[in-house]
């Protein structure tokens, strides 16, 4: 009896491993044409969406995946294969802030702080992918990462029915425990996406990339003073107005553009 229940278990733990390592293929090779490790062939898109980590390990060592994904948000930036970088991770506790530690970092490499927008609410890969699209109004963006967590990022877009590539970036040479834990994590994506229907835990409200302004239809276009109102003005008030403002030319449009604050400023964008 107990020599059967061995057997059996065997069995039951090979069936396991097999339906786990066949689901982490499916995955690799169903998102392989949509991962990029070279930045030159690289598509060009608007948004850089960097997947956060801590920076130090427990040990107090740098966090290598950390570093690579930094140096690689940079590269597809200063490439001109991104125009801004969108950066998720956790913020679930005062004292860890995966975002803001990115941000600091980006900045002293030269990015500008006005190309720079931060999403707390990345708690999940699930949670940063949707949100950039749901809250961050980016369908069509790239993802940067290591490869393996690429695959699953992009997985994850495609179920979803979101446009996203990925950029991989370098991975620490040693990445055995990284790798098996990531076989669990696929098959908890599938649990997520299939079974449970996760969605992310929080979603608020759109912040467009980059923030415009509408004027509504109501308000008075440029300049504030019609050109019928400047004529009904008395001449010598007009001259004082004229020698003191540069003319300024009427727009139609609705829809302006915030102007970017100045680089490496500590506001964000």
């Amino acid at each position: 009896m107990l020599k059967r229940l061995i057997y059996l278990f065997l069995f039951l733990a090979f069936i396991s491993a097999a339906i786990l390592i066949a689901c982490d293929r499916w995955i690799g090779i169903k998102t392989n044409p949509y991962i990029f490790e070279d930045v030159e062939t690289l598509p060009a898109k608007k948004v850089g969406m960097v997947l956060g980590t801590s920076k130090y390990y427990t040990s107090g060592y740098i966090n290598q995946f950390y570093q690579y994904r930094i140096q690689g948000a940079v590269n597809a930036y200063n490439s001109g294969k991104v125009q801004y970088l969108l950066l998720s991770g956790d913020n679930a506790q005062h004292s860890y802030n995966e975002p803001n530690t990115m941000r600091k970092d980006l900045i002293k490499a030269g990015i500008p702080a006005s190309r720079i927008v931060m999403d707390f609410a990345g708690f999940r890969t699930l949670d940063s992918v949707v949100r950039t699209k749901e809250v961050f109004g980016t369908d069509g963006f790239t993802i940067i990462t290591q490869r393996f967590h690429c695959e699953r990022a992009v997985f994850i877009a495609l179920e979803k029915g979101i446009d996203a590539q990925c950029f991989a970036v370098a991975s620490p040479k040693t990445m055995f425990k990284v790798r098996t834990r990531e076989v669990l994590a696929r098959a908890g994506a599938l649990v997520d996406l299939y079974i449970l229907k996760r969605e992310p835990r929080f979603l608020g409200p759109p912040e467009a990339i980059p923030a415009v302004h509408t004027i509504p239809d109501t308000m008075k276009g440029y300049p504030a003073v019609s050109p019928e109102e400047v004529e009904s003005l008395p001449l010598n008030k007009r001259n004082i107005e004229n020698s003191e403002q540069k003319p300024v030319k009427k727009s139609n449009n609705k829809n302006v553009e915030q102007k970017p604050a100045e680089e490496n400023s500590e506001k964000p964008y």
